[in-house]
């Protein structure tokens, strides 16, 4: 709001006195102002300033009095001059500006009026408020680290409301794990391919927790789940004002988020073109620029990638650029679908059924028979599909036993419990008559499937109690705990069926 005319005051000695003793006054209170004060007369030449301008602004009395404002505009002794303005407008002018001592100043400038309503003078206000901008460049730039921090600590969060256990039963997981191991220890990027449901997340996990890195982050970011719109600003960030809807202090990227850490990349084979090329820079160049910025900001950063596509087929049908193939493919890894290492399955299964005895206080074991249908199965779905799997025979067992046909298998969309595999146990089973039968369609046992699931557990318990002598070997070959195993042979033997 602007003020209305300000005019020469008609009896300036009722506060101050008459005489030479007011103008000393007047003066006194013009020079102990911390503001500084600059007067120009009807024709915008400086007539009198005070000792705060001279500090503020780096000049002296002698560089600007008598000297018209516009030579000093002109000859860049002065930037803007905001006389010149309210002299040109005929009321009081606002505006910022920066002298050559590198102080910021609000300036004001208030044309005076005499009694026929005509500009006498114009006295100019400068109020020094450097340290308010640095206070508040400082205020903005903690707003941004702290708002750095709430989201490395959402992230943290989330990645650590559920900790992977790495299982490393199988030789073919053992070699993968010795190999990563080695390129754990440099920065050089990794790429990791295998199907969906594999286990890239835990190798890639595996390879920071053994790094130089492993106690800074570990950020995770599912290419495939960004949407194609907002991947570049989740990436790299985003400047104050970049876009309608952005965060009003700006954004920090997760390559920002992930620096002196490390982070994977799931699914990096989904990014579209132009993220790609961003990427690519990225790796060459350990800078980022955020949308809305033009500085390039430097990362520290491991680059861990994932995919179960084929990048070199992607390549080949252009949706995938080959320079950034080859950039993520200095160490590239191939994580064997469960299939390929059976010898993991039981264990797997068994961390599940662990995790969840903890979290609803139970004791389920699983039988002997059920773990028979579980390393028969070639787990499409791998690790993941194995843990689906788990959690619904947790729910549909009734003792503390998860039995063969408490396993429900998903197959064309539908749930089926494969009691009719034949188990491979590294044990022979009892070879079982089966009538021939006049179709492909299976006979169904008359005394029932559980009756039916218990005689062959019985015979491989026997077997294995044979073969080893003791139920401690038989429970080490069957991969079971021995009072479980104990407690089994009694119930069948009591049965009649051992």
């Amino acid at each position: 709001m602007k003020r209305n005319r300000v005019y020469l005051p008609k009896r300036p000695d009722i506060a101050f006195g008459a005489g030479v003793d007011a103008l000393q006054r007047i003066m006194a209170i013009l020079e102990s102002s911390f503001d500084g004060i600059f007067v120009t007369d009807q024709e915008a030449t400086p007539i009198w300033c005070n000792r705060s301008y001279e500090i503020i602004s780096g000049l002296t009395a002698r560089d600007v009095l008598g000297i018209p404002m516009v030579e000093l505009v002109k000859n860049g002794i002065i930037s803007k001059s905001a006389t010149l303005m309210a002299l040109d407008q005929g009321h009081e002018v606002t505006l910022e500006q920066t002298f050559t001592t590198g102080k910021r100043a609000v300036v004001t400038s208030t044309p005076i009026y005499d009694e026929q309503d005509e500009i006498c003078m114009v006295v100019t206000n400068v109020r020094d408020v450097s340290e308010l901008f640095a206070l508040q460049k400082t205020l903005d730039t903690q707003r941004a680290i702290s708002a750095r921090y709430e989201r490395e600590i959402d992230l943290i969060r989330e990645q650590l409301l559920q900790t992977p256990q790495m299982v490393a039963e199988d030789p073919a997981t053992l070699n993968l794990l010795r190999i990563v191991g080695r390129a754990a220890q440099l920065d050089t990027v990794v790429l990791i391919q295998g199907e969906t449901g594999a286990g890239k997340e835990r190798i890639a996990s595996y390879i920071h927790q053994r790094s130089p890195r492993a106690r800074k982050n570990f950020i995770r970011v599912n290419c495939g789940a960004i949407p194609e719109n907002l991947a570049e600003s989740e990436l790299f960030g985003y400047e104050r004002g970049a876009f309608t809807g952005a965060n009003r202090e700006g954004k920090a990227g997760l390559f920002e988020v992930a620096d002196q850490g490390t982070i994977f990349l799931d699914e990096v084979g989904e990014l579209s073109l132009a993220i790609q090329t961003k990427l690519l820079r990225v790796l060459q160049e350990r800078e980022i620029t955020r949308v809305g910025g033009s500085k390039p900001i430097k990362v520290d950063v491991r680059v861990i990638a994932a995919t179960h596509r084929d990048l070199q087929k992607c390549v080949r049908e252009g949706t995938f650029r080959e320079d950034l193939f080859y950039r993520l493919s200095v160490f590239p890894v191939y994580v064997p679908p469960l299939r390929e290492r059976k010898r993991d399955i039981t264990k797997l299964a068994q961390n599940v059924i662990d995790e969840l005895n903890h979290n609803y206080e139970n004791k389920k074991t699983i039988s002997a028979g059920a773990e028979a249908v579980l390393l028969q199965y070639d787990w499409p779905g791998n690790v993941r599909e194995l843990r689906n799997v788990m959690e619904r025979a947790f729910i549909m067992s009734d003792g503390e036993e998860i039995l063969a046909e408490d396993l429900a298998i998903m197959d064309n969309g539908n749930l089926h419990t494969p009691h009719n595999i034949s188990p491979t146990y590294g044990v022979d089973p009892v070879p079982v008559h089966q009538p021939e039968q006049a179709s492909s369609a299976p006979v169904l046992p008359e005394e029932g499937l559980q009756a039916q699931m218990e005689k062959f557990e019985a015979a491989l318990i026997g077997q294995a109690l044979e073969a080893e002598g003791s139920v401690r070997g038989a429970a080490r070959r069957l991969k079971m705990d021995p009072a479980t195993l104990l407690r089994r042979k009694k119930k069948y033997e009591s049965a009649g069926l051992l």
